[in-house]
């Protein structure tokens, strides 16, 4: 029992941690944290790596875009795509990259822009927020597994060797998930390592791939001028193209993920050996390094594969069904170096697409088990790896079910998910700067948050597929919170009591005196009239010996809507009356933990007395699951029987 100052801190829980029955379900649970870690947990990443080494984790996801990117903004904007491109990558490189440099520095330890909105409301108003945002994530993570998935089965059906396999794209589609999540319920280890080499691989090819084409444009000079009087003939000038090169923005924001992914992996970046742990500016610094080169290749490259796109495929191979589509740089390597090296070409698309899925899985994996099991709103199982990847595996397969494997299909929903993301970091950035009063970031992040928020509107009223996506896992989120807080109303939430020095006092005391007794107490008024009138109430339902000293036990919650906390125990002396405020998330949580800290503290049995409640059960437990508040007694007495079984050493509850 460690000393802190004045106060005292005893560990509460059950008396023997229960093991998984089953071989089965000890397989799905095996790894699962015995405690609940929230945003801000110790961080469980043993192995540190460079900066560059975790921007190829990263990178998978960020990169791999380029299998699909081309052709989606080909099909948005025709002739003007590299134009559109142009402006997407000012944005990144003026708007997304200088965002998330502020994430990184407000929270170093991987808990992305969620957490960073999340500290700004308090109460159930902040865990809707949450679950918003989740909802989002939830589709931006999901829509690029199969997205990935998908591409990476056009690539097999549209190779000379793989044409066979045409028509068997979404068995193929579910293949590569399956497969994903059998990685995944192996073990996914040495996964930077694995990454280096195929984001290594990647992009030397497309550097071939990109040389090789501005090589042929250099060999056909009229190609440039045939897409310059295109473009003059369909827009007439400059600023109608720039204009409308700028409202095309949303429809290419795919081309902007990977940036949250970049600070979920903070944890992983080598620091400074004298990092400060709490805010490590080493690790702060790199990762600024490793999103600013990841942003500059992606820029480099998206400009350059849009621009050769677009004056050497045809527009029509971009359509469903085209050579092109969904593969624009891999067709290029076919056409432009032959079969074998296009062949090459798609095998190191295959893995770097199929890896980016296991990069979003890795993201869920993260985001999932840190937030809702610590609101009580995921089964306690949601903390283990194994079933998780159960769980969105299947979603994966009814979303690829869902859409057709269609590459097309599913980018509405994808940028709607990354748009959310980033729109909700960029309020979460300007909000944190308008509190500093800088005038210059508040105005120059402003603007970026209503570019972003733009783009976010923008997207669902054209394309709403990826909101009523969110929606739907809104609303499965919902119903297992519900549930799940229901169902887990009796477990024993906080880990650690501290008392005060003068509740340690009264502790003492009452101990040495026989008996513990301590009456459980709704504050009120809290006068000499208040807690007579109940001590007298509860001496005779009880029959409590007149002679024996009793203790007065209150709880204050503070916000109902937190599921998990530890409780801190005041000592007050009111009218010679000895009362012990608790402060926790619940009433028969809070009562229950400090019952158990008592005894252990004092090695005695305590006695708690309640009074009976009136009214309708029902009434009484939607109270307690939304409030905190209800049938206190009951509820006690059953935290206290599941914590320690036997009845011999338990806290004793008493009604009258």
């Amino acid at each position: 029992m460690p000393e802190d100052g004045t106060n005292t801190t005893v560990r509460v829980g059950p008396q023997k941690p229960v093991a998984p029955n089953g071989g089965v379900r000890k397989w799905l649970l095996y790894g699962r944290p015995e405690e609940i870690h929230g945003p801000h947990a110790p961080e469980q990443h043993a192995h540190k790596h460079s900066w560059w080494q975790v921007m190829c984790l990263t990178g998978v996801d960020y990169f791999s875009t380029l299998g699909y990117q081309p052709g989606i903004a080909a099909l948005a904007a025709a002739s003007l795509a590299p134009m559109a491109t142009l402006v997407l990558v000012l944005v990144t490189l003026f708007g997304a990259l200088p965002m998330y440099r502020r994430v990184a520095q407000a929270s170093p330890h991987g808990d992305g822009s969620i957490s960073m909105l999340e500290r700004l409301l308090s109460w159930w108003q902040g865990k809707i927020l949450v679950l918003v945002l989740i909802s989002f994530v939830l589709t931006a993570f999901v829509v690029t597994i199969s997205i990935s998935a998908s591409d990476a089965s056009a690539h097999i059906t549209e190779n000379p060797f793989g044409r066979v396999l045409v028509g068997y794209e979404v068995p193929i589609t579910l293949g590569l998930i399956f497969l994903l999540g059998v990685v995944f319920l192996r073990g996914f280890s040495e996964a930077i390592g694995v990454a280096v080499g195929i984001v290594a691989l990647y992009l030397v090819l497309n550097v071939v791939v990109l040389g090789r084409a501005y090589l042929e444009i250099a060999q056909q000079p009229a190609l440039i001028g045939n897409w310059r009087d295109s473009l003059f003939l369909e827009y007439g000038s400059p600023m109608a193209m720039a204009f409308t090169a700028i409202f095309l923005f949303p429809r290419l924001a795919l081309g902007l993920s990977g940036f949250e992914t970049g600070v979920v992996v903070m944890p992983l970046v080598k620091g400074c050996p004298d990092d400060d742990p709490v805010r490590p500016a080493c690790r702060i610094r790199y990762t600024g390094r490793l999103l600013t080169v990841a942003a500059g290749i992606m820029s480099v490259l998206l400009i350059s594969s849009s621009f050769i796109a677009t004056l050497l495929i045809p527009h029509e191979e971009f359509e469903v069904g085209g050579e092109a589509s969904g593969r624009a740089l891999a067709f290029l390597a076919h056409e432009l170096m032959g079969d074998i090296f296009g062949t090459v070409y798609d095998v190191s698309t295959i893995l770097i697409l199929w890896f980016a899925g296991a990069s979003a899985m890795a993201g869920l994996l993260n985001i999932v088990p840190r937030y809702l099991p610590r609101y009580g709103m995921a089964p306690d199982w949601a903390r283990a790896t194994r079933p998780l990847v159960i769980v969105f595996t299947v979603i994966c397969f009814g979303v690829t079910i869902l859409f057709r494997a269609d590459i097309n299909a599913q980018a509405g929903p994808y940028a709607t998910g990354v748009l959310a993301v980033i729109a909700s970091a960029s309020v979460a950035v300007f909000l944190s700067e308008w509190r500093k009063r800088d005038r210059k970031t508040i105005v120059w992040f402003g603007a970026v948050m209503l570019i972003f928020i733009y783009a976010f509107l923008n997207t669902i009223v054209e394309n709403p597929s990826g909101l009523k996506m969110a929606a739907v896992f809104f609303v499965m989120i919902v119903v297992i919170s519900l549930v799940s807080r229901v169902m887990r109303s009796t477990e024993l939430r906080a880990t650690e009591v501290e008392f005060d020095e003068m509740a340690e006092r009264f502790l003492q005391e009452s101990a040495k005196r026989g008996t513990m007794r301590l009456i459980a107490n709704h504050p009120d008024e809290r006068n000499t009239r208040e807690y007579l009138v109940k001590e007298r109430e509860e001496r005779e339902a009880s029959h409590i010996p007149s002679g024996d000293p009793v203790l007065f036990l209150e709880v204050t919650v503070k916000d109902a809507s937190d599921f998990a906390g530890n409780v801190k125990v005041r000592g007050e002396e009111i009218s010679g009356f000895r009362v012990l405020s608790v402060e926790s998330a619940s009433i028969p949580n809070g009562l229950a933990a400090t019952l158990l800290a008592i005894r252990d503290r004092t090695g005695k049995k305590p006695h708690a007395y309640f009074g009976w409640v009136e009214g309708n059960p029902l009434r009484y437990l939607a109270r307690f699951v939304i409030f905190g508040e209800g049938d206190i007694a009951p509820v006690t007495r059953e935290i206290l029987r599941q914590t320690d079984p036997d009845p011999k050493t338990r806290p004793a509850i008493h009604v009258g």
